[in-house]
């Protein structure tokens, strides 16, 4: 199996598992613009995701009980990353603030606001696939801002070629026929 077909099939596993715990993931970075086009458009190192800080540990628990083993590295209350067959998922942690902004549950950003509106998209699909994703205006400015967010982390060139496909999709999108939504 490829490395596209095993992520897609780990994906839908995730999905899976997330929908029997009650527990809400979307899909964020390459995947969620490819789930958004609704194609395959590049090849992808890993699958990254966004979830409730407040559901961490039945996630944590659904995904080692289905074979995924943890890898250390981020700050746990930040991020979760896991491993299966050669492929790492890693869920970033959300919560909200007091105002009800969607913001980083923990480590060294722990309160910084996400984009207003990243998880109100509706679900993305690839073939008979469908996931939750974040909505692509959030992705495109996330792409966009990385590197300022992150002094030192360059600017990717598959993060241009993804904001260039999302732009184009969401042109489309506002003046074609079949409008997603």
């Amino acid at each position: 199996m490829d490395r596209g077909a095993l992520q897609l099939r780990l994906i839908g596993e995730t999905v899976e598992i997330a929908k029997a715990l009650g527990v809400e993931v979307w899909l964020r970075g390459g995947w969620a613009v490819d789930f958004f086009i609704g194609e395959v458009t590049r090849d992808h190192v890993d699958i990254d995701w966004f979830a409730w800080a407040d559901d961490a540990s039945a996630l944590t628990d659904g995904l080692l009980r289905s074979g995924y083993e943890p890898l250390s590295g981020s700050a746990s209350d930040q991020q979760l990353d896991f491993f299966k067959q050669g492929v790492e998922s890693s869920f970033a942690l959300l919560c909200k603030d007091r105002s009800g902004h969607v913001v980083v549950a923990g480590g060294p950003w722990a309160g910084e606001v996400w984009p207003e509106g990243m998880l109100d998209a509706s679900p993305g699909r690839i073939g008979a696939l469908q996931c939750r994703i974040i909505s692509p205006r959030a992705q495109i400015e996330i792409k966009q801002m990385m590197p300022v967010w992150v002094p030192g982390r360059p600017r990717r060139r598959k993060d241009a070629e993804d904001i260039t496909r999302l732009q184009a999709a969401l042109g489309e999108q506002d003046t074609g026929p079949g409008m997603r939504t």
